[in-house]
């Protein structure tokens, strides 16, 4: 009788804990995509001196080009990361360790290690280098580099309203600041709101 009354018991909290395992992850599973649904991507872009907006891509190794967007999923727009739309995936954009080049070049960074090239595309066609250029502190200005060795600012623009200013990030001191996928980076790429 007490085997009967303690596999009963037991029971029912297996069942308790198995409808906790249903619930949840579906639960978790809706707020995700209520989630994505609340997503701005700003418009990431070159700003030329004659008022032009050149875009900004990610170029992987068959030419082929993809956005490159801040991602807004709060009502904070102070700090937005910067991220490449690659085949429905959304993968790091970082300014990785430079070799022998004078400015610390800007990446996008798959999952499996690969380098897409970011550059600004000029309405010819002509690639711009999109490259860290000076730091002040923890703050890495980034620029587009035309032919003539001329920089010019990147922005990312809200489809909404609103302009932020794209730059690296330091968070620590050492000169590699993580390794993402096998890549040493120097700096995070965001999307910072100027005051």
């Amino acid at each position: 009788m007490k085997t009967a009354k303690y596999l009963s018991s037991a029971l029912k909290s297996y069942g308790f804990l198995l409808l906790l395992t249903l619930t949840f992850p579906v639960t978790n599973v809706q707020s995700q995509s209520r989630a994505k649904e609340n997503v701005i991507y700003w418009h990431i872009k070159a700003v030329l001196p004659e008022a032009k907006l050149l875009d900004v891509k990610a170029i992987d190794s068959d030419g082929n080009h993809h956005d490159v967007k801040a991602i807004q999923d709060s009502h904070d727009i102070s700090l937005l990361g910067v991220k490449a739309l690659v085949h429905g995936q959304t993968i790091p954009v970082k300014m990785v360790v430079k070799k022998n080049d004078k400015y610390y070049p800007v990446k996008a960074i798959d999952d499996d290690g690969n380098i897409l090239d970011v550059k600004a595309i000029g309405e010819d066609g002509e690639l711009l280098d999109v490259k860290g250029v000076s730091r002040m502190g923890s703050i890495i200005e980034i620029r587009a580099i035309d032919k003539e060795e001329r920089q010019h600012n990147v922005i990312s623009i809200s489809p909404q309203e609103g302009v932020n200013h794209v730059k690296g990030l330091k968070m620590f001191n050492e000169e590699v600041e993580a390794v993402i996928h096998g890549i040493k980076i120097v700096a995070h790429v965001k999307s910072l709101r100027q005051y």
